[in-house]
């Protein structure tokens, strides 16, 4: 985009990374061919070229790979908590020492900004290692008896909008707490996870503890209906953390599950307005929107409603959009020409229901899946563009005039992922942020993760938490005051 001054092309090299022409399934620590033979591409969203070929798990793999995590439980299990700790640490420095490869993979994987990958993605995923390491000796004070037990072989399916971060989301707690793993990455950016396998290798990690299998919707649903499996964790869309839901009920599989969300940005009349419209850009336009925690819905109070929308739309046209490689560029490419699609249909239902689109004059790339940032004005708790998850760089503005009023909008939704609250008194936060039914409530920013902190949803965003110390919960069974189990 024009601007008084023009930023030089500031390319991140791609030599850092080395993808081979094809990867197999990593079971029992080696790599291996899927047993049916098949496979499928992976490709880089901002050019549309083949970066590799990924083998298609069966359930016969994943009956592979399941027994070979149930063989490792034994001796991982009752490895003590330091010994385990060692390994995550081990982990955690392999990551710090190649993050800037892993960054690169990420970013030619997934489509988003390198400066992305590099300044948020690798340093929490190295961050999730480490904090999860410390815990691995200290289970006996994490509030779940005096000595909890792991449940056994985690199935762990994770979404392509943090591959590598929710990778570590997963892996971290269920390694920490004595848990073996079989996970499947997302369809579309499988890369980064079979680099961790090579990393789990470097790291010396016994055989069989992590177990990466690539596929697609039908490898995970073969991974939720093993028999063998006492846990599944996913990260994804509400439709099919439903149908998991279904599949599960009945059996004693244990499940965290973080769906979608629609989450509330509400900025008061006594907001900072420019820090505001920071965090109104982080919160929808970072990773293009494509953020479960989003804050999608904007609701502004009425007497600033211009003041900000016009700070907004400035901000907006000094975007770069572009080369998601380029340490420039804020927003990167779609992750695929299917979320594309869904972004344009939901964004053409916006303007068809009467509300007013907005965008800053932006070149798009010619090939690859692009989007532009998107406003749209005039926008009514009826219209679909303010209840459905659009999952894309797209922004619906709604107004309000007393807190009232913006709590019983923000509440007004199936989800309950995350809000944000922009004012400069605390006691208005505090007030406001107790009635908010969601799991995430950011006070003067937005999008702001840690590990120590725990993530997680209520109604339909799913139900589990993850991060901090109650995310060990969800892969622990309780010891009972005698030391039964």
């Amino acid at each position: 985009m024009g601007s008084v001054f023009e930023y030089a092309p500031a390319p991140e090299s791609r030599a850092v990374v080395d993808i081979a022409p094809s990867y197999g399934l990593f079971i029992d620590g080696e790599f291996t061919e899927a047993a049916g033979g098949k496979v499928f591409k992976t490709v880089s969203p901002s050019t549309e070229e083949v970066l590799s070929e990924v083998a298609q798990a069966s359930a016969e793999d994943i009956d592979r790979a399941v027994g070979a995590a149930r063989k490792a439980f034994e001796k991982w299990s009752a490895l003590p908590g330091a010994e385990r700790a060692k390994y995550l640490f081990r982990i955690a420095r392999i990551i710090q020492e190649r993050s800037r490869e892993l960054a690169v993979l990420e970013t030619l994987d997934n489509g988003k900004p390198i400066r992305e990958t590099r300044d948020t993605d690798l340093p929490l995923v190295a961050a999730h290692f480490f904090y999860y390491a410390g815990w691995a000796d200290k289970l006996g004070h994490a509030g779940l008896g005096a000595d909890p037990k792991p449940l056994g072989v985690a199935g762990q399916i994770i979404p392509w909008n943090f591959p590598l971060l929710m990778l570590a989301w997963k892996i971290a707690p269920a390694l920490a707490t004595g848990n073996t793993v079989v996970l499947k990455p997302a369809e579309t950016t499988p890369l980064s996870a079979l680099f961790f396998a090579d990393i789990c290798r470097q790291a010396g990690l016994p055989k069989g503890v992590v177990n990466i299998v690539t596929g697609d919707g039908s490898t995970g649903a073969a991974l939720v209906s093993h028999p063998d499996i006492d846990k599944i964790a996913f990260t994804g869309s509400t439709a099919v953390g439903k149908a998991i839901a279904r599949e599960i009920a009945g059996t004693d599989k244990k499940a965290t599950l973080e769906l979608g969300g629609k989450g509330a940005n509400i900025v008061f009349d006594d907001a900072p307005v420019d820090q505001a419209v920071e965090g109104i850009v982080t919160g929808i336009f970072f990773n293009q929107g494509q953020v479960c925690c989003a804050g999608s819905r904007l609701l502004v109070q009425e007497s600033v409603h211009d003041e900000v929308l016009e700070s907004l739309k400035r901000r907006l046209s000094t975007l770069r959009v572009g080369d998601p490689l380029d340490k420039n560029t804020d927003l990167g490419a779609i992750n695929s020409a299917e979320q594309l699609a869904r972004i344009t249909a939901l964004a053409k239902t916006g303007e068809a229901e009467g509300a007013e689109r907005w965008s800053p004059a932006c070149e798009l790339p010619s090939s690859g899946y692009w989007f532009a940032p998107t406003l749209f004005t005039n926008v009514t708790q009826a219209h679909t563009i303010a209840r459905d998850e659009i999952f894309g760089p797209v922004l619906s503005v709604l107004t309000f005039r007393t807190p009232e009023e913006a709590v019983a909008k923000a509440n007004n939704t199936q989800y309950g992922l995350s809000a944000g609250i922009w004012t400069e008194k605390g006691s208005r936060i505090l007030a406001v942020a107790s009635k908010l039914r969601a799991g995430v409530v950011w006070a003067n920013t937005f999008n702001k993760f840690d590990p120590t902190s725990p993530f997680g949803g209520y109604k339909e965003s799913g139900y589990g938490r993850e991060g901090g110390r109650h995310g060990l919960e969800a892969y622990l069974a309780p010891s009972s005051p005698e030391g039964e189990r």
